[in-house]
Order: C-alpha cells, then structure tokens, then sequence
C-alpha cells in the first residue's frame, strides 16, 4: 500500500528540498507521508494482492467481503507485560521543544523471547492553556513516511494551535522506517540508476531488463536485514502504537493518521476496539481491496486528478500541453514517448538526464497537491520547449526524497517492505501484466502503463507475504471519523466511502475538493468539524460535506 504524500515543494533548493536539518515548507511537510499505495509508484505501487490466476478474491480484483479483522484478546499476555509496563527515558533531541526516547518491541509478536526491536519515539508537550487531554499520536502515510519528521517539521507546529495546547503531540517511527531500524536496499547511485529504469517496457528485451532491477532490488533489501523483512507489518506496528498508548499512560488511543496512516489506524482500530479514543482517518484507505483492484481504483485516482490539472492547464497563458483540456494528456503522453528514446539534459552534477521514467514521477508528483500546478505547468514548459529538465527532475527527487548530496531516505525501501509482507503480489509475471494493461490503460490513458508494470515489484520479493486483504469493522470501537476527498489522486474518495461503511463506528467527513487529503489544506469547514472532534470528542453528524 502506499498512501500520504504530498512530495512537492516550492524550496528552490536543487533538488526541491533543503537538507534533512532544514524545516521544509509546510506544504511539503504535509506532504511528507502520501506515498500510499501508490507512492512507490515504481517501487512497488500501491499495496500487493493475489495473483490473478489464482481463483480467490485477490485474484479476480474483488473486496474480500467475508474476511474480518478479528479483536485481540483485552488481557495482556504474560510474554508481553514487560514491554506494556516499560518507562520511556526523555531527553533532548536536538530540534526545539521536541523530546526523544526508544522503546522496546518484539520482534517477533508470536515469540516474544526471540528478540527486540528499537522505536524511536518523539513528543512536544502540550502547551497550554487548557486542561491536558493525553497524547495525540500523528502518522503521515507512506508506507515508509517518518512520524518523527512529520511531527517535527509540521504537526508539531502547524497543527492548530488549540490542539497543541491540550495534547502532547506524538510520533512513532514504525519499525522499519527512517529511525527505527530502517529497512536498506541501495545506496545512491544505485537507486539513481532505479529510478532511471524504464518502467514501460517495449519489448521483451526491456522486460527482462526491468525483471531484473525489480530482483536487485529485492536482493538488496534481503542482504540488508532478512530477519526485519519479516516483521514490518502493519498488523505489527499497530501493536507497535497500543505499546507506546501505555508507556504514554493514555487508556486510550488518540490518532491522527494520513493516507496510509488511515490503514495502519484501522487495522489498530479492529486489533484494539475498546482502546479506540479520537480517531481521525484523514485520505482513507479501503483493506478489504487485493491489489490488483487496489492499484487499478488508484490508477483512476490519478486520472481524475490529472484531468482536474488539465482543466485547470487550459486556463493559464502559460499552459505547455494545449488549449483544448482534451488534448493535455494526449500531448503529455506524446512528450513522454520522445523522452523514451531521447532524454533531454537537466544541469545535474550526478549527470543524470530527464527520461521518461523520472518524467512521469514528477508529474505524478505534482497531482498530490493542486498548490504545486503552477510549478509543474513551469517544469513542463522548460522540458517541452527549452529542452531543460532540472523542474521536472526536482519534482521527481521530491517524490523520492533525494537530497542534493545524491543520498535518499529509505522511504522507499520500507514502503516495497511494508507493502510486499502485507499482500501477496499482484501479479507474477510480465505476462500477467500484459493481459492487464488494456484495463489499466482505460483507467488511465496517460499513467496507466507505468503504474501497471509498477506492481511487479513484489512477485520478486525475498520474503513471503503474511497478510491479506480484510474487511476492519472494530465492532465496539468509539466514534471514529474517516475523511475522503472527491478528487484525490492517490486514496480515491469511493475508498473512504468503503472503509466507513466497514468501520461499525465510523463517521464519513466528505471535502469536495482535490488533492490528497484534507484535514489542514484550508477548508475551515474540514479543519473546524475535526478540531471540534479532537478537542470535544463531538463526532461530525454521518456525511457531513465540506468545500
């Protein structure tokens, strides 16, 4: 799966993002955590589902309509009750206001004794006025986004300011991802030549290339820490949240979760229902999808925002793609084909050139958020009609968080692990891609190849898938309050609409709008109907709509 990110950014850095150390502009920060299902866009998109040969619901693309997430038993297991009564040790971490700590996990939740794993575990307290009302826990999404970046360069000090003042806002990373012993695969320069890949494959030559960057990835990531890829699940780091909810002190969960973040929620949600508080599940994900349905409803969501751009593109003098909104995508999808055989220059000091693959990724990028249009209508001008591909470049390292020293998180990286264990592969072979390209090209005329090729990252993976696609419905849980977006490119708002309709307790907040999530992007409506729900525990009324 891959879910919140909003990777652009107005930063006129090289690589359209400052240093690690740097604060980002909030946009960017928000954005920090979208990369969803899809975000590996061509790692391992969106999240995994059955073969399509196999004969069950993740084959045929149909939810899982019997399958329910069961509820752990309310008492602690004995094996257990050392990491439930664990002390976190505060100290300064080196950011303002912010304070550090680790905390112990299992490894491995079935054999408690076989071993830990270190969080880091980051907070800003509260600050008053007001009564405190416990800990706020933030997830931006990804799989593979860092909490403790997101709580530090924005919802520890972008969050409205009477949120902050009655909670102790929060962060965990989940194991595997930027502080908590990070998944690795490649270093720099190979994961430039990744991102170069072709992931349009022409012919069977091409195929058998792109097979083979998928299995040197995979290799990567299993020489690095086999025995870690084996326990980065979502199932896992929502057990992870229900020990950090004691060594906080809090009875119950309060939790603001983005894109993927909604599913890493819910599926805490149906684990813990009576240990549900405030939930907040902001650019919803449905779990009941296997992941070829999963990818192609995304797929759409691509579109439709890709479209909302073109409608938009046509409007402004200085649109590069057309006059006519019908004739963006085609003349898009025209300037990604002469990429394909010809790349243009970008300035880069690595040498790297603008082909098709990192063309596509900066557009893709830029659907996130409608605020970063302008900037890739700039990008695209220069590329089309200057030859120039240093915008579009930066909007693609932005997507894939490479700094100017050519060093990347591991973003990506945790979000194939994550997505790989938590489903099986989509497809298994380039034949099975092949025979599903018509339906992704219907779904997208202009991104649709790419992504379907994309899914085929994990038919290679090292480690075996442990989960499955599951209906959550946390049957006892509080009011939960699940908000879509019409026009989201990334979790598409029919799945919002399909998560409350699982979610026994849920409430549906609609924003009428685009981009990727809501909850900050500047509805007063969204942000005054979720303060009232942080801040009162007063649920929106069921399908409240905002604009």
């Amino acid at each position: 799966m891959h879910t919140r990110r909003t990777p652009v950014s107005t930063d006129p850095s090289p690589t359209g993002h400052g240093p690690r150390t740097r604060r980002p502009n909030p946009r960017r920060a928000r954005a920090v955590g979208t990369l969803l299902t899809v975000a590996a866009l061509l790692v391992s998109a969106c999240s995994s589902g059955g073969s399509t040969h196999s004969g069950n619901p993740a084959a045929s693309g149909k939810p899982a309509a019997e399958a329910a997430l069961a509820a752990l038993p309310r008492s602690t297991p004995a094996a257990l009750t050392p990491y439930y009564r664990q002390k976190l040790t505060w100290r300064s971490c080196g950011t303002p206001g912010f304070q550090c700590a680790t905390m112990k996990a299992p490894l491995d939740y079935a054999e408690p004794a076989a071993g830990d794993i270190k969080l880091a575990v980051a907070r800003k307290k509260a600050t008053g006025p007001g009564g405190r009302l416990g800990s706020l826990l933030v997830n931006p999404g990804g799989p593979g986004g860092s909490a403790i970046a997101y709580l530090q360069q924005y919802a520890g000090i972008g969050y409205p300011v009477a949120v902050r003042a009655r909670y102790d806002m929060v962060a965990v990373d989940p194991r595997g991802v930027a502080r908590s012993e990070p998944v690795e695969c490649l270093d720099g320069r190979q994961m430039d030549r990744y991102t170069q890949t072709d992931f349009t494959p022409d012919d069977a030559k091409e195929a058998d290339e792109l097979v083979a960057t998928y299995k040197r990835f995979a290799e990567g990531c299993g020489a690095d820490a086999p025995g870690l890829l084996r326990h980065v699940s979502t199932a896992e780091a929502a057990r992870d949240m229900d020990l950090l909810r004691a060594a906080l002190g809090d009875e119950r969960l309060t939790y603001v979760g983005a894109s993927y973040g909604t599913f890493l929620g819910a599926t805490y949600a149906g684990l813990f229902p009576d240990r549900v508080g405030r939930l907040v599940l902001d650019g919803a994900m449905d779990p009941s999808l296997p992941a070829r349905r999963m990818n192609l409803d995304q797929t759409a969501g691509f579109e439709t925002a890709f479209r909302a751009f073109a409608r938009d593109c046509v409007r402004q003098r200085d649109c590069p793609l057309g006059s006519k909104a019908g004739d963006v995508g085609k003349n898009l999808k025209a300037f990604f084909r002469k990429l394909d055989g010809r790349p243009i220059p970008t300035g880069d000091p690595d040498g790297r050139v603008l082909g098709e693959s990192l063309a596509t990724t900066g557009v893709i990028a830029a659907m996130y958020d409608e605020g970063a249009w302008a900037q890739l209508r700039d990008a695209l001008s220069s590329a089309m009609r200057e030859k120039d591909g240093a915008g579009l470049l930066a909007l693609s390292d932005s997507y894939y968080e490479r700094d100017s020293d050519g060093s990347y998180t591991n973003l990506m990286f945790a979000n194939a692990a994550v997505n790989c264990l938590d489903l099986p592969a989509a497809f298994a072979t380039p034949e099975d891609v092949r025979e599903s390209l018509p339906a992704f090209e219907k779904a997208s005329p202009v991104f649709g190849e790419g992504l379907a090729w994309a899914t085929l990252n994990c038919a290679y993976w090292p480690v075996a898938p442990t989960g499955e696609p599951r209906r959550i419905e946390a049957r006892g849980a509080a009011p939960i309050v699940v908000v879509g977006t019409t026009r989201d490119p990334a979790t598409p708002y029919r799945w919002a609409r399909a998560l409350s309709g699982q979610l026994s307790s849920a409430r549906l907040l609609t924003y009428d709008g685009d981009g990727h999530t809501a909850y900050g992007r500047g509805s007063k409506c969204i942000d005054k109907t979720i303060n009232a729900y942080l801040l009162r525990g007063t649920p929106p009324t069921r399908d409240k709509r905002c604009s």
